[in-house]
């Protein structure tokens, strides 16, 4: 009874079995992803190889529902990733991060020419040339754009929709290994000493971004009497903040506003940088042991968090908290980075302010700037919604191009992916706020990938044992070690040689352009700390854009 139930599950119950077998296929494509060898692993392809092996022993779900589910996961993923990388993107493309993305550009073009050149030399399918690009540079979004632009296609043969999979599937492993292996190749030919360099890098830049310290100073410059703080020289282009003053008459400390005039005598609290303070001593008059937090009076300060829509994309001087509230902003925390308030400084959902002033008057400040933990973590999903819709018409509209066989189209992956690069720029349009909390992201790109890599894998696994071992996956193989690994070693030779490039920015540029996250990894325990990190996410945004536009370029034009 048991037997006969289980054995005509698909047929009764097509929902459920199509749910059992994503479960299976993504509870065992993690657990192979999780599985490591010196700290390198599959990750989430373990997804793809999991739904190979299953699709290999007989393991379908209905094409339809296989379709359906496919697509909707390939636009979480790729809307995800548009939200993270798009606050970012334009800011990558300047000052140094033109090098860094010139070079990850030319990494990406490389790979794609050699993919083409290789699969001229092999006689290979386009769709397994193009398939063959995505896995030796490891970019599932590649793939995914590959899938959708051969969906796109009229006439296309049902036979070539899984090629793209296979080819995948079979470069992808040497795809993750070959860019460690050039990073090793890279320290060992120009013979670099990892510690020292990072150890002089991080000296430097500290010395280009100096950190933010605090200073009493007492006012004896006789040309300041009656000056308002706004007004004492040089204090705008060393962007040095005054938060409170203890006056000479001996009144209580008070708050510290631009329009507070000083007297001699007067104890100013100023924020900056070393040489900036340097500087401002200099000129007001010199420097105090009274540390002004530990005097008494009516003054106190807080950090604050930006969480209101009515306040988020504003810059500070239009919000005017100081006259408002009668408060003083000394300083903005952005992720990890730390600056002095500026009165021009636009600010974003998640900054976190330091505010001077009484505590009936901080409050009165955080109540406007929002200061809420919960609108922090909480998903607002109408946004999500919103953008994804956009992007879908946005992929839908044609493109009629010169030489293309049919009208390009953004597609499922390239129009979600530019609307949540373009709107997480723009933070807020109207009353909605383009934000998702850090944690709601990565769980719905995890769940999108699980979702697309599952469906591929099963797709594909019926024909995948016979390409590897009876058909011409051993020449895809070599094919795909020539793309991952040319391109890489090229890139690293010539940062180094023509660019001056630490070797942490190189192994940053190596990860990066792959956009391989086990890779970075990699490159920070070598490196011994996290300043790869900075050079990967610079290029990380353009290169994903990129890797995705060339994988649709390979199919539309130069697949008959």
């Amino acid at each position: 009874m048991i037997h006969e139930w289980l054995l005509h599950f698909p047929q009764n119950q097509p929902v459920g079995w199509t749910l059992l077998v994503l479960s299976g296929v993504a509870t065992l494509g993690l657990w192979l992803g999780k599985l490591r060898w010196r700290g390198l692993g599959l990750g989430s392809a373990g997804v793809l190889f999991a739904g190979i092996l299953l699709g290999h022993f007989g393991v379908t779900i209905d094409p339809g529902w296989l379709g359906l589910i496919r697509e909707f996961g390939l636009i979480l993923f790729v809307y995800t990733i548009g939200l993270q990388v798009g606050p970012g993107f334009f800011n990558s493309l300047k000052q140094q991060g033109l090098v860094l993305n010139s070079l990850a550009a030319g990494i990406v073009l490389a790979g794609a020419l050699l993919a083409i050149l290789m699969g001229k030399l092999g006689g290979f399918n386009m769709a397994v040339t193009a398939g063959l690009f995505a896995g030796a540079t490891t970019n599932t979004p590649a793939l995914a754009a590959i899938q959708e632009a051969l969906h796109n296609l009229p006439g296309i043969d049902a036979g070539n929709l899984s090629l793209p999979a296979l080819g995948y599937a079979v470069a992808y492993p040497f795809g993750i290994f070959g860019i460690l292996l050039t990073m090793l190749l890279v320290r060992a030919f120009f013979r670099i000493d990892v510690h020292a360099e990072a150890a002089e890098l991080a000296q430097r830049q500290r010395g280009m971004t100096p950190s933010l310290e605090r200073r009493s100073v007492i006012v004896r410059n006789a040309d300041l009497k009656e000056c308002a703080i706004r007004e004492i020289p040089g204090i705008r282009e060393g962007g040095v903040v005054v938060s409170r003053i203890l006056p000479e008459s001996g009144h209580l400390l008070r708050n510290a506003q631009a329009s507070t005039k000083i007297h001699q005598g007067d104890v100013l609290l100023a924020v900056g940088n070393e040489r900036a303070l340097d500087k401002f001593v200099a000129v007001v008059g010199e420097v105090s042991q009274k540390d002004l937090l530990e005097t008494g009076g009516l003054i106190t300060s807080d950090r604050v968090l930006v969480t209101s829509k009515n306040v988020y994309g504003r810059s500070l001087r239009e919000l005017a908290l100081s006259q408002k509230h009668d408060v003083t902003i000394t300083r903005l925390t952005r992720g990890d980075l730390e600056l002095p308030a500026d009165a021009a400084m636009r600010l974003q959902f998640g900054d976190l302010l330091l505010i001077v002033g009484s505590k009936e008057n901080v409050s009165a400040a955080a109540k406007t700037l929002g200061n809420s933990i919960q609108e922090l973590s909480q998903t607002n999903f109408i946004p999500v919604f919103i953008g994804i819709g956009l992007g879908i018409l946005l992929g839908s509209i044609p493109m009629n191009l010169p030489g293309m066989p049919s009208a390009v189209r953004l597609g499922l992956a390239g129009g979600p992916l530019l609307v949540a690069i373009l709107l997480s720029h723009l933070g807020r349009v109207g009353p909605v706020v383009w934000y998702m909390p850090p944690s709601a992201n990565l769980a719905l790109r995890e769940l999108g990938i699980i979702l697309f890599l599952g469906c591929v894998g099963l797709k594909a696994g019926a024909h995948f044992v016979g390409t590897l071992v009876h058909g011409p996956g051993l020449q895809w193989m070599a094919a795909g070690m020539v793309i991952t690994f040319v391109p890489l070693l090229l890139a690293g030779w010539a940062a180094r040689v023509f660019f001056k490039q630490p070797f942490t920015n190189i192994c940053g540029l190596l990860s990066g352009s792959m956009t391989d996250p086990p890779a970075l990894a990699f490159a920070n325990s070598i490196v011994g700390n996290d300043s790869p990190s900075v050079a990967y996410a610079t290029v990380y945004p353009l290169t994903m854009l990129l890797r995705i536009v060339v994988a649709q370029v390979l199919i539309l034009a130069f697949t008959s």
